[in-house]
């Protein structure tokens, strides 16, 4: 994942809203959101290179999702995939609380990144970079390849956004509309995360079109007080619509 909006708490009824772009080169090996044969209470996209994923709920109501933490300088090349993090917390039955020790255990093996994890009581945020993690309050947050809440320019649009199209619920057109803004930040805003200008410019947007990388996936996550609703759309390098699933479970 890239981007991450979440409203927590903040709609009566609807006590988790996420809306969510996943980039990636765009060859990697991706299956499209299902229930997973193997563990078939968790639905999300797999990357069929690691078997992990970005994003993903279940029928119980856990959510988790991922970004990476962009500091291209310490990457290393012997570490475990982080979306084995999400995939595990969704496989697993134990609490939030739980599962952020384990976290905090584990920090150092992995590079850079952001998890939100959660159930429908409680939302958690840890990054290994801070090497620290928290309860969630009510709110609104933004998440991109930095720390929660960096305002940089695409989280401080999508931020905005989100507020807006809390009203249209159930209606959420308004969220994969947010999720589509190719608008590039200008140069003066942009941050300096260790890749070339160019990059910068490129990954300044929410929704990314760079030919061999871009936007693979745009995922929304509304869940009431009777079920959770789960919309995905895949993408073209082109930036085209190229599969779309909707599944709504009961809670």
């Amino acid at each position: 994942m890239c981007l991450i909006l979440i409203a927590w708490k903040t709609v009566e009824g609807s006590p988790l809203v996420a809306a969510a772009n996943r980039d990636e080169v765009m060859s990697r090996g991706t299956r499209p959101a299902a229930f997973w044969p193997d563990s078939p209470d968790v639905l999300a996209g797999r990357d069929t290179l690691h078997g992990g994923t970005w994003l993903g709920v279940t029928r119980a109501g856990r959510f988790a999702a991922l970004t990476n933490y962009r500091d291209p300088s310490n990457a290393r090349d012997d570490t475990p995939s982080r979306g084995q993090l999400t995939a595990a917390f969704l496989r697993s039955g134990i609490s939030p609380e739980e599962y952020l020790a384990s976290l905090q255990a584990s920090a150092s093996r992995y590079n850079g990144y952001n998890l939100v994890f959660g159930d429908r009581n409680s939302l958690w945020y840890f990054s290994n970079i801070e090497g620290r993690g928290r309860a969630l309050s009510p709110g609104i947050y933004g998440l991109s390849n930095h720390l929660l809440d960096t305002p940089w320019p695409k989280v401080a649009r999508a931020k905005s956004a989100l507020r807006e199209s809390l009203a249209a619920l159930p209606w959420r057109d308004p969220l994969f509309t947010l999720l589509r803004d190719d608008t590039l930040a200008p140069d003066h805003e942009l941050p300096r995360t260790g890749v070339s200008l160019e990059w910068e410019r490129l990954l300044s947007a929410a929704f990314i079109r760079g030919g061999s990388y871009g936007t693979l996936s745009s995922t929304v996550v509304v869940q009431s007080d009777q079920h959770t609703r789960f919309e995905e759309i895949t993408w073209s390098p082109e930036g085209a619509e190229t599969g779309r699933v909707r599944v709504q479970m009961a809670r």
